[in-house]
């Protein structure tokens, strides 16, 4: 049943017996949890709480080794070694990494250049780590763990310190890629866009080496960033004008405030997939994008709703159906979680599709930042902002290692 259970998270749109199937099994495994031995219900309900297909590989492979260990009848032993070395070393390359990113954050003086940010390195990881945590890919989640910093300052920026006016010529500054256009903004500004400057021509010069494109990668991580720019511009102007979009123009504009399309061209251009088909893919915003930016705007408003409604007056995917369709709050809950899943089945059906075409470390990679936003805002939490309840999870996967 369990396994009926997990193979049900890859059904596609129109998989009516799977569908079936899930339901049925999630039911009767959460119905039996409390008649089995205490590891096997453990491990039955992290699976119901987060599948295989949904899961971020590096954290169930810590979990997994805990269980494997726990049934000495059946477990290899020397297997059971070389998964644990394996951990250790690769944790001690994560935590190089992060102190790249940490170097780079106390260089840069943005605690006091920009004192209005959330300092999330640690917290932040998990989004490179969930793209990929293969050991050649070190030099690219140093650089994503930057550029996710960048892009929390971005959002800072938009959602809680700048006026209107200001993020209106902020936005022409990054459209124009002209610093004048912010002069007469207060300095935070200035050191936002000299950093974005700084972190384009990092990215730029790395994608050479790796093999990209240059002039290519250019053109397409720039428009992709001035999407991502662009959108959380039309949110604010929403806020500001108190306007509710409806579902589907809030859902069109999140799938470049979610930020994917621009993380997925950083993983093309620095991960050695950077020809001209693949940025030309990405740029087009192809149907496994849009689905896996949606997983995180989505997502992401569900956990964090309760937060920024404290905040002011704010227009999330639940607002939007509770005015187009009269919904309740409940209703606009549940409305929005199937929509989360029919994401899903996009995903699951556009992989099928384009696992010829497309190399599998792309698409895996965007599958995974969708499984990254489960994972963060499940349960209707906000694990990023409440960085308390990823304490247990950031001391698992950086700082304590695995007992050998």
């Amino acid at each position: 049943m369990w396994s009926l259970y997990e193979a049900a998270q890859l059904r596609i749109h129109g998989e009516e017996i799977l569908e079936e199937a899930h339901e049925f099994t999630y039911n009767n495994l959460k119905s039996i949890t409390n008649q089995l031995s205490p590891s096997l219900a453990d491990q039955i309900n992290q699976s119901l709480v987060q599948p295989l297909h949904k899961a971020i590989p590096r954290m169930r492979a810590r979990s997994y080794m805990f269980f494997y260990e726990e049934d000495p009848s059946s477990h290899d032993k020397v297997l059971l070694n070389l998964a644990k070395l394996d951990f250790n070393m690769l944790q001690k390359l994560y935590q190089k990494e992060v102190g790249v990113a940490v170097r780079w954050w106390e260089k840069s003086e943005f605690a006091r250049k920009v004192p209005y940010v959330r300092h999330r390195i640690a917290e932040l990881f998990f989004w490179p780590l969930a793209m990929t945590s293969e050991p050649q890919y070190s030099t690219l989640r140093e650089e994503i763990i930057k550029v996710t910093q960048w892009m929390t300052i971005v959002d800072d920026t938009f959602d809680v310190y700048g006026t209107i006016e200001e993020l209106e010529l902020f936005t022409l500054a990054i459209q124009r890629w002209d610093i004048r256009c912010i002069a007469s903004l207060p300095e935070c500004y200035k050191e936002i866009f000299n950093s974005t400057v700084e972190l384009f021509d990092e990215i730029i010069d790395l994608s050479s080496v790796v093999g990209g494109e240059s002039n290519l990668v250019r053109q397409c991580v720039k428009q992709t960033l001035l999407n991502f720019v662009q959108g959380y511009m039309t949110q604010a102007k929403w806020i500001h004008e108190g306007y509710i979009p409806t579902y589907e123009e809030y859902k069109a504009n999140g799938v470049f405030s979610s930020g994917y399309q621009f993380v997925a061209s950083l993983f093309i251009a620095l991960g050695g997939f950077a020809t001209k088909e693949m940025l030309d893919w990405v740029c087009n915003v192809p149907v496994m994008v849009k689905a896996s930016g949606l997983v995180l705007r989505l997502t992401n408003d569900l956990g964090s709703r309760k937060i920024e409604q404290q905040r002011g007056p704010i227009a999330s995917a639940v607002e939007c159906c509770m005015k187009q369709y009269g919904f309740s709050e409940k209703e606009a809950y549940e409305f929005v979680k199937n929509d989360i899943n029919n994401c899903w089945k996009d995903m699951n059906e556009e992989y099928l599709r384009l696992i010829k075409d497309i190399p599998k470390p792309v698409l895996d990679c965007i599958v995974n930042l969708a499984s990254i936003c489960e994972f963060l805002y499940g349960n209707y939490e906000d694990k990023f902002t409440d960085c308390a309840l990823l304490k247990h999870h950031i001391v698992a996967l950086l700082l304590d290692p695995v007992v050998v």
